[in-house]
């Protein structure tokens, strides 16, 4: 089995939407994937209604955190999407993201770059609008050459000169929420340090104490002695270890199936979640 446990579509800031990112991971060779929106679930209706057959989708959310001020990213998979307190908190987080873009447009004129919310908007579609969006503005300009590029400190990377802060979540009650919810919590691309400062390694103890499922090892972020330590240190914290491509279609580098998660930890997800099931894919050929 080739399974895929973190991916973005147009609900959020991938360029796919849920229907094509589907049609393509099918394409890709993938059993499973994961649609992992940014706190949103949003784009699930659309992917199951597309989903191929033999397919199979893991429903989920990427969770906007922060720990001692550092942004971190929760993964949360096979949650109730309607259970209340985890579905008022992801409101909460998206609803803060128009102010937030907002802000850094501002601040991106104040730097002299023509950037408009117009732009932006039209970028990001009906997906919730956040930093990559900015980023694929600053390309379109000529700004940068790439959006990574545009997450650097002078411009959209934490605390860059064209930064705003927005609301996310203590990942303590992320993963309180999530858990309540009956979903299963992976701390997404944890040494991730070319986007900003990263949480240290006693913070992620800490998360697992309280009862983190697991970490993502295997991502284009993590060189290879990075995913060694992280394999090391998730054995010592008793975590499952997942990868995953984080992709993002046209806006990021990273493939679809680039890293994959072992079957045996995909099915201890699904054996700890109780707040949803995976969808196997009834529809269409894989080729579709």
């Amino acid at each position: 089995m080739r399974i895929d446990l973190h991916t973005h579509s147009t609900a959020s800031d991938g360029t796919d939407t849920p229907a094509e990112l589907v049609r393509n991971a099918a394409a890709a060779g993938l059993d499973v994937v994961a649609l992992t929106d940014h706190d949103t679930t949003r784009g699930h209706a659309e992917a199951i209604e597309a989903l191929p057959a033999g397919l199979t989708l893991l429903t989920g959310a990427e969770l906007s955190c922060r720990y001692d001020g550092i942004s971190m990213h929760m993964l949360a998979y096979l949650f109730d999407p309607d259970e209340p307190d985890l579905l008022a908190e992801r409101e909460l987080v998206r609803d803060d993201r128009v102010p937030r873009a907002h802000a850094m447009i501002a601040k991106l004129r104040e730097l002299g770059v023509p950037v408009t919310w117009e732009q932006v908007s039209r970028i990001a579609g009906d997906g919730s609008v956040g930093r990559p969006h900015i980023a694929s503005a600053l390309v379109e300009l000529g700004v940068v050459g790439s959006v990574s590029d545009a997450f650097t400190p002078e411009w959209l990377a934490d605390g860059g000169r064209a930064y705003v802060q927005k609301h996310e979540t203590d990942p303590f009650e992320a993963i309180r929420l999530v858990k309540a919810a009956g979903g299963v919590t992976v701390f997404a691309h944890p040494a991730a340090s070319k986007r900003g400062r990263t949480v240290p390694e006693s913070a992620i103890a800490d998360l697992a104490a309280a009862g983190l499922d697991g970490i993502e090892v295997d991502h284009m972020d993590h060189d290879p002695a990075t995913r060694a330590r992280l394999r090391g240190l998730a054995a010592e914290l008793d975590l499952l270890v997942t990868g995953s491509s984080d992709y993002h279609g046209s806006r990021k580098t990273c493939v679809l199936g680039e890293y994959t998660t072992d079957p045996e930890v995909y099915g201890e997800i699904i054996r700890r979640a109780t707040g949803a099931f995976p969808v196997p894919g009834t529809g269409g050929p894989r080729n579709a």
